[in-house]
Parts: structure tokens; sequence; C-alpha cells
């Protein structure tokens, strides 16, 4: 049913550097999970039952004003903006700190009533209900040969 569409390309080398780099290790230590959405975009469950499928997609921080769902020829794209800063006030500052970005994840639609989908957003996570379409019985018969 899904089929993701990467949005950057990455090869196996690319990340076993980025393991072995002592640099990016004292960063990810510091930053945590802020560096990793920043670094990836949102995160994604997609689960199926019988009726439907179910997106969850992970947005801490994210206003449900800067999300946007579009669907195009079949392919349903989550575009999340984020811009956050925080700020200390005084005469030096002690902290100051600021994320801005865009992400996006697009997944193909196979077998989903477009008419249908609704979303929701509660607590950084994102819903995105995908029902099934109808199943339609598959007709044959026999052609004869002249």
């Amino acid at each position: 049913m899904f089929d993701l569409v990467p949005f950057r390309n990455r090869n196996r080398r690319d990340l076993i550097d980025r393991e072995d780099d002592p640099f990016n290790r004292i960063v990810s230590d510091f930053f945590g999970d802020v560096m990793d959405f920043a670094d990836r975009g949102f995160r994604a469950d997609i689960k199926e039952n019988d009726d439907e499928f179910l997106i969850e997609a992970e947005m801490p921080g994210i206003k449900k004003d800067n999300i946007n769902l579009e669907i195009n020829e079949d392919y349903l794209t989550i575009t999340a903006s984020n811009e956050e800063s925080k700020e200390e006030k005084g005469d030096k500052y002690i902290r100051r700190e600021r994320r801005r970005g865009t992400y996006s994840r697009s997944f193909y639609l196979d077998n989903v009533n477009e008419d249908e989908i609704k979303a929701e957003y509660d607590d950084g996570i994102l819903k995105v209900h995908l029902p099934k379409k109808e199943k339609t019985s598959v007709k044959s018969r026999t052609i004869d040969i002249e």
C-alpha cells in the first residue's frame, strides 16, 4: 500500500561516516532529539487494519497551522514548517536558541478512498486516517476464439 518517497538521498557510507565522526557524537549527545528531528524530519508509523491505513507522524513543537497535507497523483505529501526561538532577556545572553526548517514526507496511496481521508493533530502527533476502497469483485469471463 505505501511506498516511501525519500526526500533526501543517503548512502550507507554516509551514515557510517556520521556515526564515526567525533564532532557528530558530541553534538548528538548534547542536543539529542532536537538535532535528530532537524536532520531527518518527522518520523512516521504506518498501521493497517481491515478498514483503513493509519499514519501517525511525530511532530514535536510544530503548530497545527504549520502542517499541510496534500494529495497529488496518488501521493499524500505531509509538509511541516517550524520556526521556534527561545530568548532569555537581560544585559548578557546566557542562552539564545533558534530553530527553523521545513520537513516533507510523501507516501504512495494505493487502494485508498481519497475523498474520505481525515486528519487530526494532538500533543505533537498527526494522525491521518486513510479509509480503504470498497473491495470490488473481479469479474472473469471466457473469451471465444474466432
